[in-house]
């Protein structure tokens, strides 16, 4: 399974996906900051959009270039939405830190 996508082998990209999805991991586990966890779940989906971009031209079909154009539109979605909810908390607690956000408990 090691074609070649444009002279580059596919476990070059398999790789590169590999490691942005463990920089993303990494991000959301070990950062406090509320955007920079945004951040590191779309590095994340981006990832995963690269293995589906990947497998879909060694295969020769578009099967995963659709699935990528809807991931694309719910990371969108996400991002707006996320976006607007962090805003609205930081106005309320004046912090974009997740441990000092405690909005839900009594």
């Amino acid at each position: 399974m090691n074609t070649l996508i444009s002279g580059i082998p596919i476990t070059y990209f398999l790789s590169l996906a590999g490691l942005m999805f463990s920089i993303g991991v990494l991000g959301v586990l070990l950062r406090r900051n509320a955007v920079v966890i945004f951040m590191s779940v779309e590095l994340m989906l981006n990832s995963v959009n690269l293995v589906f971009i990947t497998f879909a031209k060694a295969q020769g079909n578009v099967g995963g270039e659709v699935i990528v154009f809807f991931v694309m539109a719910i990371a969108a979605a996400e991002a707006a939405i996320g976006l607007a909810i962090l805003i609205a908390i930081h106005r309320h607690k004046k912090t974009v830190f997740v441990d000092e956000i405690n909005l839900l408990k009594w």
